[in-house]
């Protein structure tokens, strides 16, 4: 089963990754953890005693409101307050064993407009390890104190717990009376383990900087070489047998061999570093079970026919690699797994060296390295990048690894990361350093109809202070700048599979700036005007609507024939009831314009079909053959009662993105479905997270996802059957020109225009 980011996953990589440098606790200790947990420890100023979290303002210790004792936490959040959410945080180091870490205790509502729940995260040296939020679950509104429970399996490669109660949007929720679980029993009387150390824990050379120095402009020649040094160093990464079982910090060695690099005067002297370097690290044995490719299932092999271009590496070096890559073998990497049951990559020990300071040449080139090579050999989508993957390599050296700053560093990063055109890549949890950058933003929803940015939307705050500004107006200009000219200049920093998703992202952001007074050009049918606006927190502003769905309930009959159910809200367990309730109509309209809160696939795709009905195959990485992917089996879904006989029409658009996609692929495998709307996000499969250099977060899609006839879905998205786009003039009449469509398609032509207008209102 394709499992899928979590969509406050991101968030909460960044929140724990700002948390106070503070050594984990010992699961061992019983009793200061046993009151943490019931919130009895005296609390810190407004902090319950022993945890931390944020934003500031939004966490509180609560004595009139509890389920028992003395105390319990409240979180409380207001329109005003920072950030999209608030985490109440607690961690532990992993020392102990198990098959089950299991988080229970007692929560209570009050007018939660997103989701209230329990929250747990198991990281090593690459973060998210395991996690669950209870997003699913959708607690939400106003709700009594409830026992709720979460469990993620005891991974053997974590070293820290991290978990707690979290609040997303607006309202109140307490919690009290936690208990922290391994296999049914208080951690505290888990078994303890000893936690074997590795290389990286041993080796500390370079803790404090790798010691690069580069004055001035990097030659053409050195861009070669240290662009052949980054190839070379990934190559042996996953394949020289001392590498890749662990047995050399490879981030340390990189540093190790790097001045010698860019000391050299050409190839032909870089080429000779390299074979002394590769000869430092020990002969290779020929190999006992040597690794082959099975070519029989094969999607793509690895792209390594360089290592035997003689021009390129010389004869000494190239014989070497070929050696290495003759004699690898087959088992464990050290650098990276494959997830349990999905196969997409676990990247194990990639450090974030967050301490690090800034600038830092050879640590910046060792992030472009990590993720070049990442994408090389375990990117599911390397053949559709649409890029010359080695002219990347060799155009971001002097990008990255000469950036001044921080800021700049971070934002090289992204526009290396873009390169990738893959949706699930992004330099998470940094996005502010991404242009346009301000603390403040209009107080607006910004949708890219017709190929131009256009409002669709006010925040709730400002309904009745926006001045002049209208839905449906074109945005042409921002502080006197066209805006066809800033997209230009913003979009290389905008990560995304197509074009449809990117300007989706860049309009959700283009209105950032400096708070205060601002201007704005707008088109109003044959008008032009230029109109003073104010750029507030975004907090003020509230955050963009994400979703294209109907507001109100999940479900509802629009008509005595027509049924409509949106996923943004809906419940798996729920889905019975749902197919019940529209038994009888002509049509089920599913609307994922949005991101399915619950994993939907099987519970509800398995009563829209009659008969075992495939729907998706994929393809996943080969560990002995760094690069390969093979094809994997086919996912049917099964057929289930109570069964809905009706007409299916699937609504989708550049809202719609990974698990939404592969929601939409189950759905339209039912006979008779069609898709109506535009093309989606074309960001498909399981994500892999990894760590970069400065406490940074990136990942990629992990797995292949393709229709049964190996049509692909990465970059393309879902095909509509049906397309259809909102118009200008629709977003003015506040239309819902795809839900249109959707009912015409299940009520027929025949049905007046106005007729149909009226059922799809709000």
């Amino acid at each position: 089963m394709v499992r899928f980011l979590p969509s406050l996953l991101c968030a909460i990589l960044a929140l724990v990754s700002q948390a106070p440098q503070v050594k984990p606790e010992k699961a061992s200790d019983r009793s200061e953890l046993e009151a943490a947990l019931g919130f009895e420890v005296p609390p810190t100023g407004n902090m319950p005693g022993g945890w931390v979290g944020g934003p500031p303002g939004t966490i509180f210790v609560d004595d009139q409101v509890v389920h028992s004792g003395r105390w319990a936490a409240r979180i409380e959040r207001q329109a005003g307050s920072p950030r999209d959410f608030s985490a109440l945080t607690k961690f532990l180091e992993m020392n102990f064993s198990g098959v089950t870490v299991e988080l229970r205790g007692f929560l209570r509502t009050e007018d939660v407009s997103d989701f209230a729940g329990l929250w747990m995260r198991e990281d090593g040296e690459s973060p998210a390890l395991a996690f669950d939020n209870m997003q699913s679950r959708q607690l939400k509104g106003t709700t009594a104190w409830t026992a709720y429970s979460i469990s993620l399996p005891v991974r053997s490669e974590a070293r820290t717990l991290f978990f707690g109660v979290l609040l997303s949007g607006t309202g109140k929720t307490w919690a009290d009376d936690l208990q922290l679980l391994v296999d049914g029993k208080p951690i505290w009387d888990a078994p303890k383990v000893e936690r074997p150390t590795t290389v990286l824990e041993r080796d500390h050379q370079f803790d404090a900087g790798s010691g690069i120095v580069i004055t001035g402009d990097l030659s053409k020649a050195q861009v070669d070489n240290l662009a052949r040094l980054g190839r070379v160093w990934g190559f042996l990464k996953y394949h020289h047998p001392k590498v890749m079982t662990g047995q050399i910090h490879w981030d340390y060695e990189l540093f190790r061999v790097m001045p010698e690099i860019l000391l050299a005067s050409d190839s032909s002297s870089a080429n000779s570093a390299l074979v002394k370097w590769i000869n430092s690290l020990g002969p290779v044995a020929p190999c006992e079970r040597c690794a082959k490719l099975d070519r029989s299932d094969l999607y793509f092999a690895p792209d390594l026919s360089w290592i035997g271009d003689k021009n390129l590496l010389g004869e000494q070096l190239s014989q070497r690699l070929e050696t290495i890559y003759a004699n690898r073998t087959q088992g464990k990497q050290f650098y990276v797994s494959q997830v349990p049951g999905v196969d997409n990559a676990s990247f194990n020990h990639e450090l974030g060296y967050q301490s690090l300071k800034f600038p830092d040449p050879g640590f910046q080139l060792l992030a472009l390295f990590r993720f070049w090579n990442i994408v090389e050999y375990w990117s599911p989508y390397r053949d559709v990048t649409g890029e010359m993957w080695n002219g990347v390599l060799n155009e971001f050296i002097p990008r990255v690894g000469l950036a001044k700053d921080p800021e700049s560093y971070r934002r090289e990063l992204m526009a290396l990361i873009a390169k990738a055109h893959d949706g699930h890549a992004n330099l998470w949890g940094s996005l502010e350093d991404r242009p346009p950058v301000g603390k403040c933003q209009l107080p607006m929803d910004v949708r890219f109809v017709e190929n131009f940015p256009v409002i669709s939307g006010f925040s709730d705050t400002v309904q009745n202070d926006r001045g002049e500004l209208k839905i449906g107006d074109v945005i042409t200009d921002l502080d006197n700048v066209r805006v066809s000219k800033l997209i230009k200049s913003w979009a290389p920093y905008y990560g995304a599979s197509n074009d449809t998703a990117r300007l989706a992202d860049i309009g959700r952001f283009m209105t950032r700036g400096p708070c205060g007074e601002s201007s704005i050009g707008i088109r109003r049918g044959n008008q032009e005007l230029k109109l003073k606006v104010i750029r507030v927190a975004p907090t003020s502003a509230g955050p963009a609507r994400y979703t294209h769905d109907l507001p109100g309930p999940t479900f509802r009959l629009l008509s005595r024939d027509v049924a409509y159910l949106k996923l943004s809200s809906a419940k798996a367990e729920e889905a019975a009831h749902y197919v019940q309730e529209a038994s009888g109509t002509k049509g089920l309209i599913i609307d994922i314009r949005n991101y399915p809160s619950g994993f939907m696939v099987f519970a509800l795709g398995s009563l829209l079909v009659s008969g075992d009905t495939p729907f998706a195959r994929f393809t996943k990485g080969d560990l002995s053959n760094p690069g390969a992917f093979h094809w994997g089996t086919q996912l049917s879904l099964t057929p289930q009662e109570p069964h809905y006989a009706g007409k299916i029409v699937i609504l989708v658009d550049e809202s719609s993105m990974s698990q939404a996609e592969y929601t939409s692929m189950a759905f339209r495998a039912a006979r008779g479905a069609i898709v109506v709307g535009s093309p989606t996000a074309g960001a498909d499969g399981n994500v892999s997270p990894f760590a970069l250099p400065g406490g940074l977060r990136s990942m990629i899609s992990g797995i292949g996802v393709f229709y049964p006839d190996e049509k692909p879905t990465q970059r393309i998205g879902i095909v509509p059957n049906v397309e259809v786009k909102p118009t200008i003039e629709g977003i003015r009449a506040g239309r819902d020109e795809v839900l249109e469509e959707a009912l015409r398609q299940i009520l027929g032509t025949q049905v007046p225009s106005t007729t149909i207008e009226n059922i799809a209102k709000p």
